[in-house]
């Protein structure tokens, strides 16, 4: 509110913007604090004096989230995949499962950190049951485990593979 009153964006008359404060871009109102803004917020000049940068940041999109999921050298899509292949499963996702996954942590509000938690809540039971079975080849994920939590599918062996 403080941001918005100085640089002029009305609440009040013809003019006023009357969106409600989520719908906002906060990112874009946050690029434009002062020191100013942050003294009025009730911050001390002392401390306002000892930050070189004010920055603001965006909200991810969900692009933005299935790329954080999946291209980063420790990308927790990879971290799964290896926890998996330590038990000799493959673990498979659905494109729409990542959007799914990106959906939910927008719904959440978490952003990139809620991530985590969305997969732990994914594969949790899947992660407690792969140890005690010796049948499993493939688990798949897909865009129905990540929304209603159910479990994801688990791929068999073939009785000619189990043979082997």
């Amino acid at each position: 509110k403080i941001v918005e009153k100085r640089v002029g964006a009305k609440g009040v008359g013809c003019g006023a913007d009357i969106r409600r404060p989520e719908d906002k871009d906060l990112g874009a109102i946050f690029s434009d604090v002062m020191p100013e803004d942050l003294t009025k917020f009730g911050l001390i000049p002392e401390f306002i004096g000892r930050m070189p940068v004010v920055g603001a940041v965006n909200h991810l999109e969900r692009e933005a989230l299935v790329e954080i999921l999946t291209e980063p050298r420790n990308a927790l899509i990879k971290q799964y995949r290896k926890m998996f292949d330590f038990e000799n499963v493959d673990l498979d996702f659905a494109p729409d499962a990542l959007d799914a996954i990106a959906e939910e942590a927008i719904k959440r509000n978490t952003g990139a950190r809620g991530l985590r938690a969305i997969l732990e809540e994914t594969l949790l039971e899947t992660m407690y049951e792969i140890p005690g079975r010796d049948d499993v080849d493939k688990v798949v994920v897909t865009r129905e485990s990540v929304l209603s939590e159910t479990m994801p599918e688990i791929i068999v062996f073939g009785a000619d593979r189990r043979a082997s």
